[in-house]
């Protein structure tokens, strides 16, 4: 007979006063870009700076916009096209949930460069500086995923299987916990040691390629458990989704750790 862990039953709304409604996800959001804001302070405070304490205070409502405007629109591309065009008003409920960690890198990448020759910083420099804490959002993000029961593994027999409240009767794997260890404990410990190091801090690009790289694998690695979204299903040679838009990040992690130094990115 197999057996699951309980799921934990916690409302993914925390608050509600008539209509309105805080929910945990939201709260996992600022959360995120708060602490994250205030890890890239301590981070440039350091050699080589790439940031003022003023850039990094402007460049909060950028990420945000970024991350949130990103991560909405990779959603409605890469993984629900198809209704969205039928439903494009639907775009807009971003309540009713629908976030794309790859659509947020892309925005907050695209943010980054806007940013950076807005302010005629160094791309590669600021670049660095967001990395590091990049992971502080990726794990509140993974663990509001998990409150809310969604993102769930697939079915599996291990002993800290969970039955998820819209994953069916069977027991799964938690990959959304998963997922806040690796990509963000894990990540995070290990962008923490190597910026330690002024070597590597004085060599723009290299904490952001350890970053990208890192998640990539980590992303690939989860999704093996992990089950794909039901309107997309595997794809070609049974690869997800997830996989298929983490190659893009792994190459461009590996040029930045291999290009010259000096040589422009």
């Amino acid at each position: 007979m197999i057996t699951a862990i309980p799921f934990p039953s916690i409302d993914p709304v925390l608050i509600a006063i008539g209509p309105l409604a805080i929910r945990w996800y939201a709260l996992a959001y600022i959360a995120g870009l708060l602490l994250g804001w205030k890890y890239v302070k301590i981070y440039v405070a350091k050699p080589p700076g790439a940031m003022q304490e003023k850039d990094i205070d402007d460049f909060l409502v950028w990420a945000t916009l970024g991350v949130v405007l990103g991560g909405r629109i990779g959603y409605v591309v890469f993984y629900n096209g198809e209704y969205y065009l039928s439903n494009p008003l639907a775009i807009l409920k971003v309540w009713q949930g629908g976030m794309s960690f790859h659509g947020g890198a892309f925005g907050m990448i695209a943010a980054v460069y806007l940013f950076a020759r807005k302010r005629g910083l160094a791309l590669l420099g600021v670049g660095d500086a967001i990395a590091v804490a990049a992971p502080v959002g990726l794990f509140f993000g993974r663990l509001a995923n998990f409150i809310n029961g969604e993102l769930f593994g697939r079915v599996t027999d291990v002993p800290w299987a969970m039955v998820f409240p819209h994953g069916g009767p069977n027991p799964r794997h938690p990959s959304q916990l998963y997922e806040a260890f690796l990509e963000g404990l894990v990540l995070f410990v290990l962008l923490y040691f190597l910026a330690r190091n002024e070597k590597i801090r004085n060599r723009p690009g290299v904490l952001a390629g350890v970053f990208f790289i890192g998640y990539a694998i980590s992303r690939a690695l989860v999704e093996l458990v992990r089950q794909p979204d039901i309107q997309i299903g595997f794809l070609a040679g049974g690869f997800t989704m997830g996989q298929f838009l983490s190659l893009p990040f792994l190459l461009l992690g590996i040029y930045l750790l291999v290009r010259r130094p000096g040589h422009s990115a």
